[in-house]
């Protein structure tokens, strides 16, 4: 794209969703097996660092739940989002967009009324996004949009 827009990534591999959290999680670092096996131990999980150079190099392509799990630690995901035919691959590339554009100055801040623990809804995510992408002359939205509405948290109960 030559706006400037990230495209959302073909991710199905599991070696392919590895590489890509490395590059989102770590920007511009080199992040070793063993530095990232500390990092899931530090985060009461287990991953040897062995098996996760052999995730990266493509080697490791069906591991157990449990290890599934440890990266999910890792990097601070949904562990389903490293499953195969994996439902959450598109929430988790939106929640690191929205991350990037937070960090890099594009979007200066976000209130929420009425959120729970969980935080933004996926959808509420992804909308908050195609809202940084329009032209800023284009951002008033119509009365009773139900995203918009749901997005200033005018949301009927």
């Amino acid at each position: 794209m030559d706006n400037g827009e990230e495209q959302t990534p073909d991710l199905k591999t599991l070696q392919q969703k590895v590489e890509y959290m490395v590059e989102k999680t770590f920007p511009g670092q080199k992040v070793s097996g063993r530095v990232f096996a500390d990092l899931v131990k530090e985060r009461g999980g287990s991953l040897s660092h062995s098996y996760f150079s052999n995730i990266l190099a493509g080697k490791v392509t069906q591991p157990s739940e449990d290890i599934l799990k440890a990266l999910g630690l890792g990097f601070g995901v949904d562990w389903r989002f490293f499953k195969e035919e994996s439902e959450v691959v598109d929430d988790v590339v939106a929640g690191l967009q929205f991350l990037a554009k937070r960090r890099t100055g594009e979007l200066s801040g976000l209130a929420g009324r009425g959120l729970d623990d969980d935080g933004l809804p996926p959808e509420l995510l992804r909308f908050a996004l195609s809202l940084l992408e329009e032209p800023q002359s284009s951002q008033g939205n119509a009365p009773g949009d139900p995203q918009a509405d749901a997005a200033r948290g005018d949301r009927e109960e």
